[in-house]
């Protein structure tokens, strides 16, 4: 394989697609995967066929690897091959006929309002970190944020008095996401200790959230974070930032919220992505039927 064909791939990705660092790095990483299983068999990708494809998906099966980390695997081998026909290097796109695993659909963890009240009120705030975690969970709670958009996000891009925020989302897209007052008054309780603060480095002003050094927090931060918040909220469930954002999107959904509603407000670019990403509980569902279909008993 011409040895550029990567670096002009990854430059395709950023500059042509328009993808976030951390999704290009995902996509390369990928990429890797299949590249050193066509190195092994002594196959140049430009030459790969349908059959080496099926047998790299067979690998990647072997190797236990989920079906949904399978099928994002496959949508990057698409992506590079759909690059190579694009450029010249193939006339025929050998991904085009690779079947996606069927997957499972996995419902993640969703907290309930009082569970997110006990994992704020379990937070010590006479610790100086205290009312920032505070801060931190409930705008994920009320704003739906991807953890990549809590961690970039930065003063500027605040417009607490008109009750919005603006958010950086996947792919440098922007969008305005409303934020509750409650949210609003933890910012501010935060900024108060923000304020005092005199080791802000160069560079680190705009960022909301920041650690003791004056450094923006990063996404491991916060995980650890909310997972030892858990711990001591005696919360049981295995809960990520990520978890918050679907507790968000679940309570608006169940609220009666519309899904194209939510699907603007999580940034999704595919209602595909909102519909599998929200669910009701069932009994939620049950509930419902029985409250208010004609033929329930409790009409």
């Amino acid at each position: 394989m011409d040895k550029d064909i990567r670096k002009k791939y990854q430059r395709y990705l950023r500059l042509e697609r328009g993808l976030s660092e951390n999704t290009l790095e995902a996509y390369m990483l990928d990429l890797d995967k299949l590249l050193t299983f066509l190195h092994d068999k002594g196959v140049a990708p430009e030459s790969a066929s349908l059959h080496d494809l099926e047998e790299f998906c067979g690998a990647l099966f072997d190797l236990g690897i989920s079906t949904r980390s399978q099928a994002r695997i496959l949508s990057g081998v698409r992506s590079f091959y759909r690059f190579l026909e694009l450029d010249g290097y193939i006339d025929n796109d050998p991904s085009e006929l690779i079947d996606s695993p069927t997957q499972d659909k996995h419902l993640p963890e969703v907290l309930s309002l009082k569970e997110v009240d006990m994992l704020e009120a379990s937070i010590d705030l006479s610790k100086w970190e205290g009312q920032r975690n505070k801060a931190i969970i409930e705008v994920l709670f009320s704003c739906g944020l991807r953890v990549s958009e809590l961690v970039n996000l930065t003063l500027s891009h605040l417009y607490l008095d008109e009750q919005y925020v603006r958010v950086v989302g996947k792919g440098s897209k922007e969008r305005l996401v409303p934020i509750s007052e409650k949210a609003i008054q933890e910012l501010r309780n935060w900024f108060i200790d923000r304020n005092m603060m005199t080791n802000i480095k160069k560079g680190e002003e705009d960022y909301v959230f920041l650690n003791r050094r004056g450094a923006h927090l990063t996404r491991t931060m916060i995980l650890i974070m909310i997972k030892q918040q858990a711990i001591e909220a005696g919360i049981k469930k295995t809960i990520s930032p990520h978890t918050l954002r679907h507790s968000f999107a679940t309570a608006l959904l169940e609220g009666g919220a519309d899904l194209r509603i939510i699907q603007a407000l999580l940034g999704h670019e595919k209602i595909a992505t909102t519909e599998i990403y929200t669910h009701i509980d069932m009994s939620t569902l049950r509930q419902e039927i029985l409250l208010h279909h004609p033929r329930s008993n409790r009409k």
